[in-house]
C-alpha cells in the first residue's frame, strides 16, 4: 500500500539561498526580527503579488494575537479563504503554507490560550492544515487539531468535510489515522515503544477515529482513489464499513481491489475481504460475481440465497452452469428440512443445467468447429520419423510400448468417442488384447476416457466388456464407468447402481476397479450413499491397506474440502489402532494414500484441519509426520499463506541419514556406508526410508499453497530451484512434480526449459518425474515446442524403457484432447480453485512419489486421476433459450487492471474470433461489439447472451 505520509513535501521555512550553515529547517517559534531580517533578504526574489500575501497572512496572524475578540472571527474566516484558493502547481508547496510556517509554533502558544468556543474550533481547524509542514518534528498533529475542532464545535454545527481542504489533506489525515490506530493498538497490547511519535498525545476515543476514517473513505471514494480507501478501513479494521460507503459509480473498482488483496492478506482478514465483497455484490444485485464468491467461500447457505435470489429464470441457468462448472452438490441448493419435497421446484432445463449433461455434445459440436473431430493414431503425436533413432532399437519392450500407445490414445482423443483403437473396432481386434495381465485393466479403462461425460454411449461401449473371463478387463470396465461419468450428474445414477455391489468383491483387482470407479464419478458430490458404501472397507481389519487407502482416497474425492466428521474420525481411528499395534503396513508405500484421502476432505479449509493436526501429532509413527505435511498443505492450498510455505521449507533443511551413520565419526562415513547397510537392513533401512517422506509431500505442498496467484507461484519456482541444488533426493525428485502443479496447463517457456534439463538428471527417478512434469505443464495445450523437446526425449531415452514409457504419456498429455481440454484447477478468470480436480492432481503426483511403486507397477490405472482435473477450454455462447448463438469475441493475454486509474484494456495482442473459442490458462475473452449483454460477470464455459435493446448495427447508423 502506498503510504501517504512518504509523499507528505518538506517545506523549508526559508528560501534554500538564505540558508546558513548552522540554521536548521526544524528551528520552531522563529522570532519576528529573523523574520523581517529574511524579509530583506527574500525580498529581491518574491514577486510583487507574493509579497503582498505574506504581509496580508502577517497581518492577519497579528490580529489573532490582538485583545480585541471581535476581529478573530473575520480573521480566521481571510486565513481559511486564502488557504484554500491559494492555487498553485501541483509539484509546489502552496504559498499560504510556506509564508505561515514560520508562525506556526507562536500560533499553536495562541492556541492554548483561547477559551473554548466556536471559534477556537476554527482556529483548530486552520492549525490542522498548517501541521502538515510540521509533520517531520510533529507526527499526527493534522489528526490532533482536526479531532480538537470536531470536539470544540457547538452540537448542532455542522463539521467540516475534510474534502473541503483538498486531496493531499486528506491523504494526510489517512496516513496519520493510520498510524494512531497502531499506535493505540500496541498500548493496549502493552508492546509500545518509547520513541518521538509515540510522545504526542492525540484526542478522542477509536469510536472518533473510525467516524472520521469514514469521512476521508467516502471523500476517496468519490475521488477515484478506491484503494486509499479500503486500505485505510482495512488499517483501521473497519472493512465492513464500505458496504454503506460505495455506490454504483465505485462499487465495481473496489470489490475489484478487495478480491485482489484477499491473496495478500493472512487469515481471517481474507475471508473477511471475500463477505464484505460478496456483502456488495448481493447488494447491487450482481449474482454471478456474488456466486463465484460464495463457492470461493465454500458457503453452502451463501451459495443457496444467491442462487435463490436471482428472479429472472435465465439468469438462475446462468448461476446453473457456473454451479455445474464448480461441481457444487445440487443438494446445497435445497433447504435441510424437506430434501424430498424441494426436489420438484427445478425445472427440467435448469437441472439440465446444473446436472452438466450438456458438456459431452457441446464439447463435440466445439470439437468439430475448431476441425479436430476426426480421430488421431498414435503415430500422428508421437511423429516417429522426426525422431533421431536407429529403427532397429525402437522397439525395446512391446508390452510397455503398448501400454503407452493405451494412455496416449485415451488422453488424445479424450471425450470425442470416436477413436481407432477402442471404440471404433470390431469386437474380437479390440486394443484391450495387445496388452498383458494389469496392462488390460488400463486399456479397458481407456474406453471411459474416450467416451468422456457421454454417460449414455459410453455404459452401452462398455457394456459389451463387462461380461469378459479376464478379471482385468472387468476392472478396467469399473474404471471406465467411473470415468465416463466423472463431473456429470444422471438421474440414472448408473454409476453407484453398477459399482457398489462389486466394492466387496472377493478379487483385488475388481475391488480396486469398483471403489476407484466411485471415487472418480462422485468427485465433489459429497453423496452419504457412497460413504456408506466405502467407509465399511476403511476399518475392516481384513482388507489389506491397498483396498483400505483407496477407499480412503476415494471418499476423498467424493467429500472433498467438506471436513466431513465420521470419514475424518474413522481414518485417524485405523491410523491410531494401526500404529498401537506396530502394523508395518503403515511404513509401505500404500499409507501415503491413506493420508491422502485425510488431506482431501480439508481441502482450502484454512484452519478448519487444526484439531486433526493436534490427533495427528499423538501417533508415534513416521506416517504421522507425512500425514500432518499432506494434511496442512491441502488445508490451505490456493491461499498463498507465506507462514505456511516458510513452515514447509523448514520441513525441507532437514538433512536426514540413516541412524546409524550418525553415530559414526564423520572420517568414517563414507568409507563404511555399504557395510553399515547390509548390517541394520531389517531394523534400520526402512525406518530410515519412510522418515523422510515427509519432505517429499513438503515440496508439493508448497506448490500447492502457492499455486493460483502469480507473485506466490514465481516466488515457489525460486524455491523449487535451490531445492533442487541443495536437497537430499527424496527432495530433488519432488522439484518438478511441484513445478508441475503450480504451472499445469500452463506451459511457458522458462519452465519447460527448467523440466527439459531437470529431464537429462542422472537421478532416473528426477528425470522420470520432470518429464511427466512436462507432459503436465504442456497439457492440452499442442504446444509445438515441447512436442519437439518431447521428441528429442524419446530419442535419448530409445534404450531405457521406464523413461521412454514416460514421454510417450507426456506426449498424449500434451495432445490431451488434441488440444481442446486442459487440466488446470483454476477457472472464473483464475479466481475459483476447482476442489476435485486439485483432488485428481494430487493424486497423481502423490503416486509419482514412488513411481517404481505404482505408475512403473501395477498400478499404471493411477494416471487415469487426471480425469477429475480435465474440462474443456472453451467459452460457447447461448441465446436465452440456451441455443448456440455464433459472436464476435476478441481472445488475447489476460491484464491485471486492477487499482488501474480509467478503463485500461483488460487484455493484450487480442485477435477477433467468432465463437465458440479455445481460451488458453492465461487469456481472456471480451465481446467484439456491444450487440448482445452477456449474464455472466466472465466469459468462460457456457455464456448465455441477451441482446441489447439500445444497440444499433453498422448498417442502420448509415441509413440514418
Amino acid at each position: 500500500m502506498s503510504d501517504p505520509a512518504k509523499f507528505a513535501i518538506p517545506v523549508p521555512s526559508k528560501d534554500p539561498a538564505s540558508k546558513k550553515p548552522d540554521q536548521t529547517d526544524k528551528e520552531e517559534g522563529t522570532s519576528k526580527l529573523e523574520v523581517k531580517k529574511d524579509e530583506e533578504k527574500d525580498g529581491d526574489e518574491l514577486s510583487e503579488e507574493d509579497l503582498q500575501l505574506r504581509s496580508e497572512l502577517e497581518m492577519l496572524v497579528e490580529r489573532l494575537k490582538e485583545s480585541d475578540t471581535e476581529l478573530y472571527r473575520p480573521a480566521l474566516e481571510s486565513l481559511r479563504t486564502l488557504i484554500r484558493t491559494s492555487t498553485s502547481s501541483m509539484t509546489s508547496v502552496p504559498k499560504p503554507l510556506k509564508f505561515l510556517r514560520p508562525h506556526f509554533p507562536d500560533l499553536q502558544t495562541l492556541y492554548e490560550t483561547w477559551p473554548a468556543s466556536e471559534n477556537k474550533s476554527q482556529f483548530a481547524d486552520i492549525l490542522s492544515v498548517l501541521a502538515m509542514t510540521y509533520s517531520d518534528t510533529q507526527p499526527r498533529g493534522t489528526l490532533k487539531y482536526r479531532l480538537l475542532s470536531a470536539s470544540l464545535k457547538p452540537v448542532n454545527a455542522p463539521l467540516v468535510d475534510p474534502g473541503t481542504w483538498g486531496h493531499e489533506y486528506v491523504r494526510h489525515l489517512a496516513a496519520e489515522l493510520g498510524e494512531e490506530f497502531e499506535h493505540r493498538e500496541e498500548q493496549e497490547g502493552g508492546t509500545s515503544t518509547e520513541s518521538e511519535t509515540s510522545k504526542v498525545e492525540v484526542p478522542g476515543t477509536i469510536e472518533d477515529l473510525r467516524s472520521l476514517a469514514k469521512e476521508c473513505s467516502l471523500f476517496l471514494l468519490s475521488h477515484n482513489a478506491e484503494p486509499d480507501a479500503v486500505d485505510l478501513l482495512q488499517e483501521l479494521e473497519m472493512i465492513e464499513s464500505i458496504v454503506t460507503l460505495v455506490d454504483e459509480n465505485t462499487f465495481d473498482r473496489v470489490c475489484q481491489y478487495m478480491t485482489r488483496c484477499v491473496s495478500f492478506l493472512p487469515p481471517p482478514d481474507d475471508i473477511a475481504f471475500l463477505q464484505t465483497v460478496h456483502k456488495i455484490y448481493t447488494q447491487f444485485q450482481k449474482f454471478p460475481e456474488a456466486i463465484t464468491l460464495a463457492i470461493r467461500l465454500g458457503d453452502r447457505d451463501m451459495v443457496r440465497d444467491d442462487f435463490n435470489a436471482a428472479g429472472n429464470p435465465v439468469m438462475k441457468r446462468q448461476l446453473a452452469f457456473i454451479l455445474a462448472r464448480a461441481q457444487i452438490p445440487i443438494e446445497w441448493l435445497q433447504a435441510d428440512s424437506a430434501d424430498g419435497e424441494e426436489e420438484e421446484e427445478f425445472s427440467s432445463d435448469l437441472l439440465e443445467c446444473l446436472s452438466n449433461t450438456r458438456l459431452s455434445t457441446s464439447f463435440r459440436e466445439f470439437g468439430k468447429e475448431m476441425g479436430v473431430e476426426e480421430a488421431k493414431s498414435l503415430e500422428d503425436v508421437y511423429k516417429t520419423h522426426l525422431e533421431n533413432t536407429r529403427a532397429s532399437t525402437s522397439n525395446v519392450d512391446s508390452a510397455r510400448g503398448n501400454l503407452a500407445g493405451t494412455f496416449v490414445n485415451a488422453f488424445v482423443n479424450a471425450g470425442f468417442g470416436n477413436d481407432k483403437l477402442m471404440v471404433d473396432v470390431e469386437a474380437g481386434s479390440s486394443w484391450i488384447y495387445k496388452n498383458k495381465d494389469h496392462g488390460m485393466m488400463s486399456a479397458a479403462a481407456s474406453l471411459g476416457l474416450s467416451l468422456l461425460w457421454d454417460t449414455d454411449m459410453g455404459l452401452t461401449h462398455i457394456d459389451k466388456y463387462t461380461y469378459s473371463a479376464e478379471e482385468y478387463i472387468k476392472a478396467g470396465c469399473y474404471l471406465a464407468i467411473g470415468i465416463s461419468n466423472a463431473s456429470i450428474r444422471t438421474e440414472t445414477d448408473a454409476a453407484l447402481a453398477l459399482l457398489a455391489e462389486h466394492v466387496e468383491n472377493k478379487s483385488v483387482p475388481l475391488r480396486t476397479g469398483a471403489i476407484m470407479g466411485l471415487g472418480m464419478a462422485y468427485a465433489g458430490s459429497q453423496r452419504e450413499e457412497v460413504m456408506a458404501t466405502l467407509l465399511p472397507l476403511i476399518v475392516d481389519e481384513d482388507v489389506s491397506m491397498e483396498i483400505c487407502s483407496l477407499a480412503a482416497l476415494a471418499l476423498g474425492f467424493v467429500f472433498v474440502g467438506s471436513e466431513n466428521g465420521e470419514i475424518t474420525g474413522t481414518i485417524l481411528q485405523v491410523l491410531m489402532e494401526k500404529a498401537e499395534r506396530g502394523d508395518k503396513e503403515l511404513e509401505g508405500k500404500w499409507a501415503r494414500f491413506l493420508s491422502l484421502g485425510l488431506g482431501l476432505l480439508y481441502l482450502g479449509q484454512q484452519n478448519g484441519s487444526d484439531a486433526t493436526l493436534e490427533t495427528l501429532k499423538a501417533i508415534e509413527k513416521p506416517i504421522s509426520k507425512t500425514a500432518q505435511v499432506i494434511v496442512e498443505g491441502c488445508a490451505f492450498a490456493g491461499t498463498t499463506n507465506v507462514l505456511r510455505v516458510q513452515k514447509m521449507l523448514h520441513e525441507c533443511d532437514e538433512h536426514i541419514v540413516p541412524p546409524k551413520e550418525d553415530e559414526k565419526k564423520e572420517g568414517d562415513k563414507e568409507k563404511k556406508e555399504g557395510d553399515e547397510k547390509k548390517d541394520g537392513e531389517e531394523k534400520k533401512e526402512e525406518p530410515s526410508k519412510q522418515d523422510d517422506a515427509f519432505q517429499t509431500f513438503a515440496v508439493i505442498a508448497i506448490a500447492l499453497i502457492s499455486m493460483g496467484e502469480e507473485i506466490g507461484s514465481q516466488m515457489s519456482m525460486r524455491q523449487f530451484n535451490h531445492l533442487m541444488h541443495y536437497g537430499e533426493p527424496n527432495i530433488r525428485k519432488a522439484v518438478p512434480l511441484a513445478i508441475g502443479l503450480v504451472n499445469a496447463s500452463n506451459p511457458q517457456l522458462p519452465i519447460l526449459e527448467t523440466l527439459s534439463k531437470y529431464s537429462h538428471d542422472n537421478d532416473l527417478t528426477v528425470a522420470l518425474n520432470a518429464i511427466f512434469a512436462m507432459g503436465l505443464v504442456g497439457a492440452g495445450s499442442n504446444n509445438a515446442r515441447l512436442a519437439q523437446m518431447l521428441r528429442q526425449l524419446a530419442g535419448y531415452y530409445h534404450k531405457e524403457a521406464d523413461c521412454l514409457f514416460m514421454v510417450r504419456i507426456a506426449q498424449g498429455l500434451v495432445h490431451m484432447g488434441k488440444g481442446t481440454v486442459g487440466v488446470n484447477p483454476f477457472f472464473s478468470d483464475r479466481s475459483i480453485m476447482h476442489k476435485p480436480a486439485v483432488a485428481g492432481l494430487l493424486a497423481v503426483l502423490t503416486a509419482f512419489t514412488d513411481a517404481k511403486g505404482f505408475i512403473l507397477d501395477k498400478q499404471h490405472w493411477m494416471l487415469y486421476f487426471l480425469v477429475n482435473a480435465m474440462y474443456p477450454r472453451f467459452m460457447i455462447t447461448l441465446d436465452e433459450e440456451l441455443n448456440n448463438v455464433p459472436v464476435a469475441v476478441r481472445v488475447g493475454q489476460a491484464v491485471d487492471v486492477v487499482g488501474q486509474a480509467g478503463k485500461p484494456r483488460t487484455i493484450s495482442g487480442f485477435q477477433t474470433h467468432t465463437t465458440p473459442v479455445r481460451l488458453g490458462t492465461t487469456e481472456r475473452a471480451e465481446l467484439a461489439t456491444e450487440e448482445f449483454i452477456p449474464y455472466a460477470a466472465v466469459l468462460e464455459g457456457f455464456v448465455i447472451l441477451k441482446k441489447n435493446p439500445g444497440w444499433e448495427s453498422e448498417d442502420s447508423r448509415m441509413q440514418l
